[in-house]
């Protein structure tokens, strides 16, 4: 099923909006002081290098992983600006992003997304699709982050908790699609 569209105002108030970050660090490898570096990666057992690349640049791993997905385009390219919510209806959490690199290499596939104004957290996450010589896929998660709200700086611990536990999902996500 393909992800669902964002309403043209809504993608042009996101794409003019500032990241609420220190923008790029994770594909300079750096971690702005202050924020939390995390960095895990994944054997995936399945061998479609191609098809498992189209799940992750067309949201379907944020999808399966527990996401609702909303984005101004339907696969990932530089500028692109998503909402992902997590929770229930009203509840959910807004979780707005917008797409800072794509990485697009015969062997090599994946993105990073930084946060925007509203995401409870500040920081940037990359997804990364090798593609070895042996035929095995690794997906990698690699990303910075603290909290942006006050209500994740209350949580503390119980924020990060959730972000390692959507990490694992995203990990494991690839493997189900």
């Amino acid at each position: 099923m393909p992800v669902q569209l964002l309403g043209q105002d809504v993608a042009a108030d996101l794409q003019a909006a500032t990241l609420s970050y220190p923008a790029d660090q994770t594909a300079a490898g750096e971690c702005p002081p202050g924020f939390r570096r995390f960095h895990v990666t994944r054997r995936l057992k399945r061998r479609d290098f191609d098809g498992a690349a189209r799940d992750l640049m067309g949201w379907l791993m944020h999808e399966k992983a527990g996401l609702r997905v909303q984005a101004s385009d339907a696969t990932v390219q530089t500028g692109t600006v998503v909402v992902m919510r997590l929770g229930p209806g009203p509840l959910s959490l807004r979780i707005p992003c917008r797409v800072v690199q794509v990485i697009d290499e015969p062997r090599r596939k994946g993105f990073a997304y930084g946060t925007l104004p509203g995401h409870p957290e500040s920081g940037e996450e990359l997804f990364v699709l090798d593609h070895d010589s042996d035929g095995t896929i690794r997906f990698t998660v690699t990303g910075f982050s603290k909290p942006a709200s006050f209500l994740t700086r209350l949580g503390g611990p119980i924020g990060r908790a959730v972000q390692d536990w959507m990490t694992q999902r995203y990990l494991v996500a690839l493997d189900r699609l």
